[in-house]
């Protein structure tokens, strides 16, 4: 779960994430041989041939404190009345060879999966740390996107190359935040902001919706454990609309070219967006009747402790995605309807598999050459792939968040709560407590919708189960 950490004092957590990750069947290491095959991928350096040389482009790195998988790298200047937005993407794909163990090792992967107290990576830290990774002072493979936007930030030309390139500095956001908070930051961090705000209206506009998610931070609180919220920063949220820009005009361009994988998200079934409803009551988040969710999801505060919690449910709603794969006709869904267009993982090939194939992909378009062989063959079969990597990461982040909240409410059996029905089924059905913000089954009949009082009934750490019942 990426957005979920440990403050020091919860270490004692870890040994059950351990238990979960066996459970899971979760690989604690790399097989020898792909550990081997890694080792002197890093050693040779990346293949391909000769790159344009583009490390006179200043770019750097923007991610959370400590990062060492970097994925992106930014670069923006002014053009006119308009902007210059240099994007450089890790190429791990330049370090292999289709059809060896790292291949096979990445399909099998799908994603690096995340606990708080550690990862399980799609690459051996040799590449995804080390040699594929954009770390600062070193020239690193890269695939470069260079986009040319109008004064609304509203693309006007999109170029994309194979190149080397060169980060000057890795930035983490909490410093960038500072540094345009007290205006002392340069001019490509102040346009980073520009462009943000710039993109954040257009997706206004096209009726998309961001979900600014707040990390989870287990911290310890009167002898036990609480869950406290911890906002995202604006720059977050400014960065992500770059990334968001590269997966859109990622998404054209396979769609003009007739072959592709794009990120696909029918709308939120009504169910799904009512029981959001009910969540919102519970939390007192108020919801005017006849607001569509997503400019309800606009009026949220993640530093607002009720908004948080709400917006950590909100994500229910993006359940839906996936991958569709075309060569020929568009797939019969081809939007993602929480960005409102159509879009494609683009952005982050240390983390995600889909995203080393989209590479390909556009790359080849981009420059008039056929898609290699060994990557169109693999299209059809990266849904399939990616789709057992996400459920993987479901259950992942659905253990660890029920261990959690069985271990915030372990003293607190007997204790009554105030909570909203949110579902119910056979066995009872589903409450939202307000505080603190946990959802949890309910033995024992209520209406939906019914605000109610509840007892805890059981909040067993070892079986990560969490039962409140009618008080």
């Amino acid at each position: 779960m990426s957005r979920l950490r440990l403050a020091p004092r919860a270490a004692e957590l870890t040994a059950g994430f351990a238990a979960i990750r066996r459970e899971l069947g979760l690989p604690e290491t790399f097989p020898s041989v792909v550990l081997a095959e890694a080792s002197a991928a890093a050693a040779a350096g990346p293949g391909g041939g000769a790159r344009p040389d583009r490390t006179d482009v200043p770019l750097v790195t923007i991610d959370p404190p400590g990062s060492r998988d970097l994925d992106q790298a930014y670069f923006a200047e002014r053009r006119g009345a308009g902007y210059r937005v240099s994007y450089a993407i890790a190429d791990p794909g330049a370090f292999f060879a289709p059809g060896g163990a790292l291949d096979a090792e990445s399909r099998a992967r799908g994603v690096t999966l995340y606990a708080p107290d550690r990862r399980v990576p799609l690459y051996p830290e040799e590449l995804s740390e080390g040699a594929a990774s954009l770390l600062a002072g070193s020239d690193r493979a890269a695939v470069l996107w260079t986009f040319d936007l109008d004064a609304s930030a509203a693309v006007e030309s999109v170029r994309v190359e194979r190149a080397t390139v060169r980060s000057r500095a890795q930035l983490d956001y909490p410093a960038v935040q500072r540094a345009l908070d007290d205006g002392t930051a340069e001019e490509p961090l102040v346009l980073l902001r520009e462009v943000g705000l710039l993109r954040q209206e257009a997706e206004v506009a096209r009726g998309g919706v961001s979900l600014p998610t707040p990390a989870q931070e287990i911290v310890t609180s009167n002898g036990g454990y609480d869950l406290a919220f911890v906002a995202p920063l604006p720059v977050e949220s400014w960065n992500a609309q770059v990334s968001l820009l590269t997966g859109m005009a990622a998404a054209r361009i396979m769609l003009d070219g007739g072959v592709g994988l794009l990120r696909t998200m029918p709308p939120p079934d009504p169910r799904s967006v009512e029981t959001l409803r009910r969540s919102a009551v519970a939390l007192a988040c108020e919801w005017p009747e006849g607001m569509a969710y997503p400019a309800f999801v606009r009026t949220l505060d993640p530093a607002a402790p009720a908004h948080a919690a709400l917006l950590t449910v909100t994500t229910t709603l993006l359940r839906g995605a996936g991958y569709a794969a075309f060569d020929g006709a568009p797939p019969e869904v081809s939007e993602h309807s929480a960005i409102a267009a159509p879009y494609a993982h683009a952005t982050a090939p240390l983390r995600r598999l889909a995203d080393r194939f989209v590479s390909e992909v556009v790359l080849a378009l981009s420059s008039g050459s056929p898609v290699p062989d060994w990557c169109r063959a693999s299209l059809p079969e990266l849904p399939g792939l990616m789709a057992a990597a996400d459920r993987r990461e479901r259950e992942l982040d659905r253990a660890v968040l029920d261990y959690l909240e069985a271990a915030v409410l372990a003293r607190r059996v007997g204790e009554t709560f105030e909570a909203v029905v949110t579902d119910t089924d056979d066995k009872g059905g589903m409450v939202q407590v307000a505080d603190p913000a946990v959802r949890a089954r309910l033995m024992g009949s209520a209406p939906l919708g019914e605000k109610v009082r509840v007892r805890l009934r059981e909040a067993d750490v070892a079986s990560r189960r969490v039962v409140f019942e009618p008080a």
